[in-house]
């Protein structure tokens, strides 16, 4: 059984990881439709950006986070003097930060899906005189599927392990910001805490397995009904 604060901790890592995917999703599926397409003007320069948070530190990544959505950042202190929002050091934070380091994951499966998809039913639908938008919609998103669900939930699943990033950005505050890596490093700087930390990796280690087993039950049952 899990402790009061063992649920809190697992709670928190949940609900960032969720609004982490949630929120980057569309953008994902965007970035990886365009880097899909083989003649895209600038596509070495969209796949350098997309992917620059694979390559960079994550402590870096919360730094430039700070820099730019701080409160004294252009766009946090813009959110915060025209709309009350605050993301640094703030549980909206920690998902934005979780948002860009698990982004090229997601981005990648969702890549790969639409490559995998045959040209020539798209260029039928072009005679046809279906338009761009309607390709996209009735053809590339529904075949893509397997892949947009695989993603979504393998970057959901690689955001409940994100630490440095996080921790840069958001701090560490129990109740709000506190996710299970986060947790785990509080817990070994504890005298004594040996125990605790050992229970939340464990924790994680089966909510992040339980992620790529869903990732994989998902990824089955949309290419069954697709085929069917």
């Amino acid at each position: 059984m899990l402790t009061n604060e063992e649920w809190s901790i697992l709670l928190v890592s949940l609900g960032v990881a969720g609004r982490a995917t949630l929120a980057s999703l569309p953008l994902a599926i965007a970035a990886a439709y365009a880097l899909s397409r083989p003649n895209l003007p600038g596509r070495s320069i969209l796949n350098a950006a997309v992917h620059l948070p694979l390559v960079l530190p994550p402590v870096l990544v919360g730094f430039l986070l700070l820099l730019v959505f701080g409160r004294r950042g252009p766009v946090g202190g813009f959110l915060e003097e025209a709309f009350g929002i605050q993301l640094a050091f703030s549980s909206a934070g920690a998902a934005l930060a979780t948002a860009v380091m698990s982004f090229p994951l997601q981005v990648r499966a969702l890549r790969l899906s639409f490559e995998a998809t045959d040209p020539a039913l798209f260029q039928a639908a072009a005679v046809l005189g279906a338009g761009p938008w309607d390709r996209f919609f009735s053809l590339a998103l529904p075949l893509a599927a397997p892949g947009i669900l695989a993603g979504a939930v393998t970057a959901f699943a690689a955001g409940l392990g994100e630490f440095g990033a996080v921790i840069t950005f958001a701090s560490s505050i129990p109740g709000e910001t506190q996710t299970l890596p986060l947790a785990i490093y509080a817990a070994l700087q504890t005298p004594g805490g040996e125990s605790a930390a050992l229970r939340l990796a464990g924790i994680s280690m089966v909510a992040a397995v339980s992620g790529l087993a869903l990732a994989e039950i998902l990824q089955t049952l949309a290419r069954r009904r697709l085929g069917g």
